[in-house]
């Protein structure tokens, strides 16, 4: 608009005047303008021909074409601004709702259908089937489960029943509510591109898609990585221990990257999350929002146990019960699979050759071996097992049995197969100044860091490094020494690979 732009200090920047362009400021607002008609015109004849023949170029053309490439993802509208004084939060508004694409602009939304078994695509239209995905959940303690839900495609009604896809279970949509930050308005009916809350759900979780049953299609299922650091947390009395339970159950509820197990020979709490930050402030909403007094052990990572070579197997069991012979006989293939590839369990057994209950009770007994681990009790983690070869015996062989047969011969095949200790790995950003550039490669390579790259810009140097995570631990700490509290660093999970030696 050529236009300078002024918040008013007194109001926290509620009110923008719109006025001339300082002389100051007019060659440079000149010169950026020019800038942004050119970049505009390599996707606009008509802007072209106006620029070409000297002609004023009309607003509502530029923010025509602006649309157009955005919603094409040619372009990227950056705009500046303070939140914190309120300064230019209207201008960022306004650019969304005119320079982004409403649900009906984008195409139709891939999805896999659960019964069909192959992928569907569904358009975003408020007349079809009803599809929504929830993409967050909250907790109230009142309501119950807020489930955030947003609107696909079709539509849903308040006290209808939909059904959950992911859980295969129905669910009743007792109340539905647009959320205004903290304040809620009740809704009757949410459609397409809508974003609203559904209160009554008991069996969501995050991710899951809601539906119908005539129409079972699986939205984009969202990928949650594993957690790669535990602590042990227990109540300071142990008559809270209940409350403790039921705050972590919300919690857990909350946020899928963070898990909760209790370890079977110390009757520790366990809580995993993604890093020591993340735990802090679960723990802190523990003792300060839930007023649940608690004490927390020192951080542990989280490894995993895996194999480097190929095995087979035989396993003979036999067991007399209560005067019952228990007899069976399996063979297992053992092989070491790609890593961040996951546990895989098949079978090359005919039913003629084991009938379709033992195959099950086999295929038990090996998933069930995955999560005790082969020498150190951690989780297990790409493997494949193969079911080569059973023998069953019709007067003797039992579920039970090819069970026990085949947990035994996946631990004794596991142990001959090279068992390796795998740790997770971090992928590290550091930005930091350049004087201190030196002193943070060092610290970080002293860590068993692997620098990527190092990137200069103006004022700071840009590092990316993969480091493990156990000896990441108080890094924050570490690092606001090295650069006079100057550094920052963000941390993410990249991979498990095999723990080096100390």
């Amino acid at each position: 608009r050529m236009k300078e732009i002024r918040w008013e200090a007194q109001d926290y920047g509620a009110a923008m005047v719109f006025g001339d362009i300082k002389e100051e400021y007019r060659e440079q607002a000149d010169q950026w303008r020019e800038k942004l008609i050119d970049a505009l015109s390599a996707h606009s004849d008509e802007m072209t021909e106006h620029f070409l023949e000297g002609r004023d170029i009309p607003e509502e053309l530029i923010h025509r074409v602006i649309r157009k490439e955005v919603i094409n993802q040619n372009i990227v509208v950056v705009l500046t601004g303070a939140s914190l004084r309120n300064i230019g939060v209207q201008p960022l508004l306004d650019a969304v709702v005119n320079y982004l694409p409403a649900p009906d602009d984008l195409p139709p939304i891939p999805a896999h259908h659960a019964k069909k078994e192959e992928e569907v695509l569904v358009p975003r239209d408020p007349e079809g089937p009803p599809l929504g995905l929830i993409f967050k959940i909250q907790a109230d303690r009142e309501a119950g489960s807020l489930c955030f839900l947003r609107m696909y495609s079709g539509s849903l009604k308040k006290g209808t029943v939909a059904f959950n896809v992911d859980q295969k279970k129905r669910e009743r949509l007792t109340r539905l509510l647009r959320m205004h930050s903290n304040r809620s308005e009740p809704l009757d009916t949410v459609s397409a591109g809508d974003i609203a809350v559904a209160v009554g759900l008991k069996f969501s979780r995050t991710g899951d898609t809601i539906g119908s049953e005539g129409f079972q299609a699986i939205l984009e299922p969202m990928e949650f990585p594993e957690p790669v650091i535990s602590v042990a947390i227990e109540p300071k009395t142990m008559s809270e221990m209940d409350r403790l339970k039921k705050t972590l159950d919300i919690l857990q509820l909350e946020d899928p990257t963070f898990t909760v197990k209790e370890n079977e020979d110390t009757g520790q709490i366990i809580i995993s999350g993604m890093g020591e930050l993340h735990l802090d402030v679960l723990v802190t909403r523990i003792v300060d929002d839930y007023k649940v007094p608690a004490k927390v052990g020192n951080p542990q990572v989280t490894y995993r146990e895996s194999i480097s070579k190929e095995i087979l197997h035989t396993e003979k069991f036999h067991k007399v019960y209560a005067g019952k012979e228990n007899t069976a006989e399996v063979t297992l293939k053992i092989t070491p699979l790609e890593r961040g590839s996951g546990n895989r369990y098949n079978s090359e057994v005919s039913e003629d050759t084991l009938p379709r209950e033992m195959q099950d009770a086999v295929a038990s007994g090996v998933n069930g071996s995955f999560t005790s681990g082969v020498m150190f009790g951690y989780p297990a983690f790409d493997i494949g097992v193969t079911l080569v070869n059973a023998v069953f015996n019709p007067l003797t062989s039992t579920a039970f049995a090819f069970k026990a047969a085949a947990s035994m011969g996946f631990d004794a095949a596991c142990r001959e197969a090279g068992p390796v200790l795998l740790e997770p790995v971090m992928t590290v950003d550091v930005m930091c100044p350049s004087e201190y550039l030196g002193e943070v490669l060092s610290n970080i390579t002293m860590r068993g860091g692997i620098i990527s790259s190092v990137e200069s810009k103006p004022t700071i140097e840009h590092i990316r490094a993969s480091c493990p995570m156990a000896r990441m631990f108080g890094y924050s700490t570490a690092l606001r020494s090295l650069t006079q509290g100057r550094g920052t660093f963000a941390i993410e999970f990249s991979h498990f690979a095999v723990k080096q030696p100390d």
